[in-house]
Parts: C-alpha cells; sequence; structure tokens
C-alpha cells in the first residue's frame, strides 16, 4: 500500500514545517473542540426527538416573499417531478458513469437531448454539462479548436460567477480574453463573441448573426432556458449553452444544477461530453445507446477535446420531467406569467418613483433607488427579500409566476 500514499515522511515533515507544526498531532491541536461546547438534553425517544428537532427548526425564519433571482430562480414544479425522479430505478448515489447499462437512463437523456434542441433551434445537444458556467468555458474551448485561434470576446455583462469560471479555464490553458460593453467592428483575432441572454442585468439581446464578420467568429449564447417560452430560439448562434435550474431544478442551496450544451451538426465532433443515439436491436426494436464519446478522454487523454467525462443525468431527468409534465402550453403560461408579474412590478415601482434601467426584459430587471441598503432592509423588515444590491443605488430584481399580484402590491407599499 505505500505505493499509494501521497506523501512520504520527508513531504510531511515540509508541509508541517510551513505551517508551524512539528507533529501531525500539533495541526489538529488547533481545531477548536466543538463538541465538548455543545449542551446536549438527555437522550430521547424518537418520538420526542422528531418533536424536539421540529422545536428548533421553527426558529429558522423561512417566510419571506423572495424577489431573489441572479442564476437561481425560485420557479413553480409539479410535485410529481421529485416523486418520478426520488424512485429507485433513478436515484443513485452518483450520476451514472456507464449509462448504457440501463435503457431507461439513455431514454431519459435521448429525450432531454431532443428537447434542448427543440427549445434552443440546435441541431445537436449533449447529455448534459455539470452545469453552466463549465459549459460556458468548454464552449469556448470548443470554438478555440474550431477556428485554431486562442482569443475570445466577451460580453461583460455575463454572470459574475460565470466570469470567474470562464477566467480560470482561460487562465490554465494559457489563452486569451477580451471582455466589451460593445461589440468593436473588426472580429478578426477571436474565436467566438460570447453573450448572455437575457445577460446578467436582465436585459434581453438580439441576437444577430456574425456570418461575414472578418475572420468568421462563432457565436456562443448563454442562454436562459425559461426564457424560451417566450421569446425566440438563437437559431443565428453556433453553440448555446445554459442552465437548466429554472426549468424544474429547486433553488436549494445553490445547487447541485445542471449545464445544457447544444450546438450546430457541423461541429458535433468538438463538443464535450456523451450523446446518447436512438436506433434499433437485432430484434428490430426500437434501442438507445451511447453514439458517441467525442471527448475520448481513456483513449486520446492529454489530446481529448474535454475532461468532461459524465453529465448530471439526475437533474437533466427532472427537468425532462418538468418540460414533459408542463408540455408546451404550460411551460409557455408560465414563462407568459413570469414576465407579466416582472412588468407589473417594474410599472407599480415607477409610479412611486423607482425607475426601471432595463429597456427589455423577462422576468428580472434593475431598479435604481436611492439607498440600496436601506431599501433592501426595510423589505426585510416586511418579510421581503427584495433581490440582489449590485451596487449603493442598484438592485437586481426578479419576480416568477410564483409571486402573486398581493405580493407585487406589498413589496411596492413597503417602500
Amino acid at each position: 500500500m505505500d505505493n499509494f500514499l501521497a506523501h512520504n515522511d520527508e513531504t510531511r515533515a515540509l508541509m508541517l514545517k510551513d505551517i508551524n507544526c512539528n507533529t501531525v498531532d500539533d495541526l489538529f491541536k488547533q481545531i477548536p473542540n466543538i463538541i465538548k461546547e455543545f449542551k446536549l438534553s438527555n437522550p430521547l425517544n424518537e418520538l420526542d426527538t422528531q418533536k424536539e428537532i421540529k422545536r428548533m427548526a421553527n426558529k429558522n425564519n423561512t417566510g419571506y416573499i423572495s424577489f431573489l433571482g441572479a442564476g437561481a430562480y425560485n420557479k413553480f414544479i409539479p410535485a410529481a417531478v421529485s416523486y418520478v425522479a426520488e424512485r429507485f430505478e433513478f436515484l443513485t448515489a452518483y450520476t451514472p458513469y456507464q449509462p448504457e447499462i440501463s435503457q431507461g437512463t439513455l431514454q431519459i437523456i435521448y429525450e432531454f437531448q431532443s428537447m434542448i434542441c427543440r427549445l434552443t433551434g440546435m441541431d445537436i445537444a449533449n447529455a448534459s454539462m455539470y452545469d453552466v458556467s463549465t459549459a460556458a468555458a468548454e464552449a469556448i474551448l470548443m470554438s478555440m479548436r474550431i477556428t485554431k485561434k486562442n482569443k475570445v470576446l466577451i460580453s461583460n455583462k455575463i454572470n459574475p460567477q460565470y466570469k470567474e469560471v470562464i477566467k480560470t479555464y482561460l487562465w490554465a490553458g494559457d489563452f486569451d480574453a477580451e471582455w466589451f460593453d460593445s461589440i468593436p467592428d473588426n472580429l478578426a483575432e477571436y474565436s467566438a463573441v460570447v453573450y448572455q441572454n437575457p445577460d446578467f442585468y436582465g436585459e434581453l439581446t438580439e441576437i444577430n448573426k456574425l456570418n461575414g464578420a472578418a475572420g468568421n467568429p462563432l457565436l456562443i449564447v448563454i442562454q436562459d432556458l425559461a426564457a424560451l417560452s417566450v421569446i425566440a430560439p438563437p437559431v443565428n448562434a453556433d453553440i448555446v449553452v445554459g442552465d437548466v435550474q429554472p426549468a424544474g431544478i429547486p433553488v436549494w442551496f445553490g445547487g447541485p444544477h445542471a449545464g445544457y450544451m447544444a450546438c450546430k451538426e457541423k461541429y458535433l465532433r468538438q463538443m464535450p461530453g456523451r450523446i446518447v443515439g436512438r436506433t434499433v436491436d437485432a430484434d428490430g426494436k426500437q434501442a438507445f445507446t451511447l453514439t458517441i464519446q467525442t471527448r475520448e478522454q481513456h483513449i486520446k487523454r492529454e489530446k481529448a477535446t474535454s475532461n468532461i467525462c459524465s453529465n448530471q443525468s439526475l437533474v437533466a431527468l427532472m427537468t425532462t420531467l418538468y418540460l414533459s409534465l408542463m408540455g408546451e402550453n404550460g411551460f409557455k403560461q408560465a414563462g407568459l406569467l413570469s414576465a407579466k408579474r416582472a412588468h407589473s412590478l417594474s410599472e407599480k415601482l415607477a409610479k412611486i418613483g423607482i425607475k426601471t434601467l432595463n429597456r427589455d426584459f423577462y422576468d428580472e430587471f434593475t431598479v435604481e433607488v436611492a439607498d440600496a441598503d436601506d431599501t433592501l432592509k426595510r423589505l426585510k423588515e416586511n418579510g421581503i427579500i427584495g433581490g440582489l444590491k449590485l451596487s449603493d443605488t442598484k438592485i437586481l430584481v426578479c419576480a416568477t409566476e410564483i409571486i402573486s399580484e398581493s405580493d407585487i402590491d406589498k413589496y411596492v407599499s413597503s417602500l
């Protein structure tokens, strides 16, 4: 077993010296013994334990009306989504690494891919990505492999969390990025131009073709999936990525979510991850199989297109269930209701002198106030999480279909 130990005695001694410790025991002595600080009651039976835990849980104030968005959206989710997803056939301790052993898992992934293609207007979609940030970063690397250029042009108005992941990916690969507020005229040196739609501040962006631009850079769109219920798909894009969270995934505690990636068919061989296809077996019956794993990490190793070697099967399943249960009409109705609620709030805020800075928006918008901290404080005192503070005078506000008109009236009256 010595061969499998990461550190030898000499390495451990050097590490301990750097942190001013003589032994490993010295290291752990620095950790407070919080167990001794617990004032535990006497042992209880199961019934009394349940009552005590509920009593303690009631100390949490969970009754706030939330107008938070900024990448995680509180949406209506049919109860059947979690019921089916938590069945033993699907719920596992780990995302299935070899889904080819299960026809049911493969079919779900195939349906997920088909739905993503239909929503985005793209030809091909993969089995899902870890999250939207890694999907965006992988799309940029994909564009560099296609165009043979190591520089990308990215909108400054994408989610700051996406920015940080993209920066890390590009730094590790020694690639360059430029960030823009308005797109320059000369695009010859860039592998791709990256937009987010709607952008982080809620503004809907008109996605124009880049065909004919010098150098033929690709167009990558980070697209809100829920917004596609009411706006046209980004068919002019070459690669579309995004988060499936607004389509059937609870906010939870920030995750897990899942990313999606779709592209034009001619870029299939450069797409990371795996793709499930439909065929027939030896008896002529419908069958599903892993059609392609473009990464080929197990063969090409460092020459692989990506180190993404799995997918978020369970989260993708929840999105597939959500879209199936909502149907085309239900999905569209939820989107229209979200837009209606957001615009209603914006209009009512305008009447009390709070200006919306967006020209066009879906369910999220930026407002300008005299004092963001004071505004959010007053809202919280009235049981409302009023949005995300962007600056001393700006707040990002979101209203989805679960927000009622009475919630909106309470928001406005609290100010």
